[in-house]
C-alpha cells in the first residue's frame, strides 16, 4: 500500500508541519516515508506546500503528479489540486477559506471549517492538525495515536504548551470526519 498526500496553504498555516507530523508518525510506525517541502519566496502569507509519500515497500520516487489525498488550506490550494486528485481520492478542504462548490464528482471531499475549530481550541494555527485529523479519519492510513505521538516527540519546545489543544483538535477534526465516513 503506497499512499500519496500534498498538504498545501498560505506560509505559516502550517501545511508543512502537518505534513511533517504524519512523516514521522509514519517513521515511528515502521513505514517507509518522504516529505518533500516546497514554498514560495514569501514564506509567511506566500504558498507553502509539502508531499508525503508512505507505505510499505521502498518509495520509487517521491514525486507526485496525481495525489491520492490532498489537504487544500486555503482557496489558492483548492483550486491548484483538486483537479490532480486520483479518481476515488480524498480532498479535504478549509471551509473557512474556501467558499466555493467543489467541482469534483469522482472524489471524496471533505469540507470543514477547520478556522473556527481551531478558534474554540484557543488558537487558529491548529487549523492544520483540525484537517490532519479529519484526513486520518477519512481514511484509516495511521491511527490519531501516532499522531498524537509524534506530536509529543516532535512539537518544538517553545510550542509544549499548545499540545494538549493540538490533541483536542486532532480528534474534533477525526469526529467530523467520522460523522461524513461512520466506519
Amino acid at each position: 500500500m503506497e499512499k500519496s498526500i500534498i498538504f498545501s496553504g498560505f506560509g505559516g498555516q502550517g501545511a508543512l508541519f502537518a505534513g511533517q507530523l504524519l512523516t514521522y508518525a509514519a517513521l515511528d510506525a515502521g513505514k517507509n516515508v518522504t516529505w518533500i517541502p516546497s514554498y514560495g519566496p514569501e514564506m509567511r502569507g506566500g504558498t507553502a506546500h509539502c508531499t508525503v509519500v508512505m507505505g510499505d515497500d521502498p518509495i520509487g520516487s517521491p514525486l507526485v503528479r496525481n495525489p491520492d489525498m490532498v489537504v487544500a488550506m486555503n482557496l489558492p490550494s483548492a483550486d491548484k489540486y483538486e483537479s490532480t486528485i486520483k479518481e476515488n481520492g480524498l480532498l479535504v478542504t478549509n471551509a473557512s477559506l474556501v467558499k466555493r462548490p467543489i467541482q469534483r464528482h469522482n472524489i471524496d471531499v471533505i469540507v470543514i471549517p477547520a478556522n473556527d475549530i481551531a478558534l474554540s481550541h484557543g488558537n487558529i494555527r491548529l487549523a492544520n492538525v483540525v484537517m490532519l485529523g479529519a484526513m486520518l479519519a477519512a481514511t484509516e492510513l495511521l491511527p490519531l495515536e501516532a499522531i498524537e505521538q509524534a506530536l509529543e516527540d516532535h512539537l518544538p519546545e517553545r510550542h509544549k504548551r499548545l499540545l494538549p489543544a493540538n490533541k483536542a483538535a486532532l480528534h474534533e477534526g477525526a469526529q467530523f470526519a467520522w460523522t461524513l465516513f461512520p466506519t
